[in-house]
């Protein structure tokens, strides 16, 4: 059985392996990616925030993503019937990026592994964990390729990146049930042949049809754009035939959308995805660290997956070069702690978006400037700045601000 050594084994190549393989390689460590996928993919999660563009670009992968023309995303439309909250980024409480991309992630995932590729970094697609061996940090993982050809990778330290593929929770019994209620998503792409010129075309939009049910339609710059529904998980389960029957019935709830995507063919059958949150027991232990979707994952309304994986590789793969240099790392506070005071900012706007105080705020007449920059500034992905009062007291001011708005309306 062939075997190799290295110094960091990477578990999945989309853009939270992709960070932790950049960084890590440029501070001259010997790692090696492996992808149980064959690149390019699909892959959901178009959606980027601007804080992820802070983390490419320490990396030094900005300027290959910037080269591709990706849609650029300058903020996000909220829309419930007639009323309508446009959030700009450029008006945001935080300083830091104003905009980032909508981007299809086949194309998006693969220009990160060809630029990685490029400098050298061992990529291994179609290259399957099934199972891994700890003594103390050092590691021993056994990998499985497309003809069922085993072998081996031992390491100092394994970041596990593989998302929804959620390997070493998989294999180390470290599931727990989300906190987030239980949704579902079904969603396809389709050729947006009837696209409206200028900002209209091109403006990632959230339809809300019910308190708990919303459409996302996210334009591309390839003329495609992607669409899918969130919902209950029992709701969008009771309607009735295929995927690609029950996206077509639920297309109708839209009033403002159904038009446009009416009787156009849908490139391929759409998918669903069953109770999208996720949780862990931990995010570290000896010898490994759990980034991205891997770790945990909440919801997609807010478009927060691919920042959190890139905030978590980014963090750990900087205590993991310090680490392997034989400096003393604290991983509870600066990688676990760190990490759940971002996912409790967002748990509680994805919260109370479903008990409805959120969209009490979005869709209130009595705009508050101030207000919104704040929280379009937790929307942007800098839940971390703590000067942001809505991230500071994020716990208790969302009820707060929603309770106000509802007792000037009389309700």
């Amino acid at each position: 059985m062939k075997s190799e050594q290295v110094d960091v084994l990477i578990i999945g190549a989309g853009p939270s392996g992709a960070v932790s393989a950049a960084y890590l390689h440029r501070q001259g460590l010997k790692i090696k990616v492996v992808e149980k996928s064959k690149f390019p993919r699909f892959v959901i999660g178009e959606s980027l925030l601007p804080r992820c563009m802070d983390h490419f670009e320490e990396v030094g992968l900005l300027d290959a993503l910037k080269e591709q023309n990706f849609e650029v995303k300058g903020g996000a439309r909220f829309m419930r019937g007639a009323k309508i909250c446009n959030f700009d980024f450029s008006k945001k409480f935080t300083q830091g990026w104003d905009w980032t991309w909508q981007v299809p992630r086949a194309d998006f995932d693969k220009t990160l592994t060809d630029t990685l590729r490029g400098w050298g970094v061992d990529i291994a697609f179609e290259q399957e964990v099934v199972a891994v061996e700890f003594n103390g940090s050092d590691s021993n993982t056994t990998i499985k390729d497309a003809d069922g050809q085993l072998s081996t990778v031992s390491a100092k330290y394994i970041v596990d990146s593989s998302g929804h593929g959620r390997v070493l929770p998989r294999l180390l019994n470290l599931d727990k049930p989300s906190e987030i209620p239980k949704h579902s998503s079904i969603f396809t792409h389709v050729k947006d042949i009837k696209r409206p010129e200028g900002r209209e075309g091109t403006i990632i939009t959230f339809d809300i049809v019910s308190r708990e049910t919303w459409l996302w339609v996210i334009p591309f710059s390839n003329g495609y754009t992607s669409i899918g529904y969130v919902g209950p998980t029992d709701y969008l389960e009771s309607f009735k035939g295929d995927n690609s029957q029950k996206l077509q019935e639920m297309m109708k709830l839209s009033d403002y959308y159904f038009d446009r995507f009416d009787g156009i063919d849908y490139e391929f059958e759409p998918k669903m995805i069953k109770n999208i949150a996720k949780s862990v027991k931990q995010l570290y232990g000896e010898g490994y660290v759990l980034t991205g979707n891997s770790a945990e994952f909440l919801d997609p309304v807010f478009s927060s997956g691919v920042t959190f994986a890139t905030e978590s590789s980014l963090v750990a793969a900087k205590l993991i070069a310090r680490q392997l240099n034989g400096e003393s790392v604290d991983w509870e506070n600066d990688y676990a702690k760190h990490m759940k005071e971002g996912v409790k900012v967002f748990s509680t706007y994805v919260k109370e978006w479903y008990t409805g105080n959120l969209q009490t705020i979005f869709f209130d007449s009595n705009e508050n400037p101030v207000i919104k920059a704040q929280i379009c500034a937790v929307l942007a992905g800098y839940v971390w700045d703590r000067t942001n009062p809505f991230v500071k007291n994020h716990h208790r001011l969302v009820k707060t601000v929603a309770r106000v708005a509802e007792l000037e309306r009389g309700l």
